[in-house]
């Protein structure tokens, strides 16, 4: 499950340094994230660490459209560490 910032960011710029995978960058009004670098931080922590930082209250959250099981997001991982 990628997340996905809603439209509750004001841009604080808290999330974007924070992601281990360069997954969260600046879009044409909010910060957005890409799904296919997105692994809710598997391999690196234990909760996402976008989510942990934000200081609004449910602004991070999982995106409908990018439904993946823990194995897949820590198979994802391993590709973008360049593991496999």
């Amino acid at each position: 499950m990628a997340l996905l910032i809603t439209g509750k960011c004001t841009n604080c710029d808290m999330c974007e340094p924070e992601c281990p995978n360069g997954a969260i960058y600046l879009g044409d009004e909010i910060y957005e994230i890409d799904p296919d670098l997105c692994t809710e931080c598997k391999g690196h922590y234990e909760v996402p660490t976008c989510q942990s930082v934000c200081p609004i209250n449910k602004c991070i959250v999982t995106d409908p459209n990018n439904i993946e099981t823990e194995e897949q997001l820590l198979e994802k991982f391993v590709i973008i560490q360049g593991l496999a």
